[in-house]
């Protein structure tokens, strides 16, 4: 068996493969009823997707909504590679870490 090659040392094209792949199995995984399968897929796929993004696009102490989550929006406090940690506006204040390619910028910048 061999072992899988981590997000973060795949290059973007890489990336870009493995999320088509995954979005192929999520929908095959989605036709065939298997929720759980497709809810496993699409987390992988939002984890590929952020090691795209540049983390030095987002910013402490801003806000951004949660893309998925129309009308949801959170803080961020810090960033730990392609992670926001930080709060729901919305939420009972604890603390969680999003990847970053669940945040959209809201403020147009």
């Amino acid at each position: 068996m061999s072992q899988e090659k981590r997000y973060s040392s795949m290059t973007e094209y890489e990336l870009k493969q493995e999320i088509a792949s995954l979005h192929e199995k999520a929908r095959k995984a989605e036709q065939m009823g298997m929720v759980n399968e497709f809810a496993v897929l699409e987390r992988k796929a939002v984890m590929a997707k952020a090691y795209l993004l540049d983390p030095s696009d987002f910013e402490s102490g801003e806000i951004y909504e949660i893309d998925g989550d129309p009308g949801s929006y959170f803080k961020i406090d810090y960033l730990n590679g392609v992670f926001a940690w930080g709060y729901r506006l919305s939420g009972e204040n604890s603390e969680e870490a999003l990847p970053i390619s669940m945040l959209k910028n809201i403020s147009g910048k």
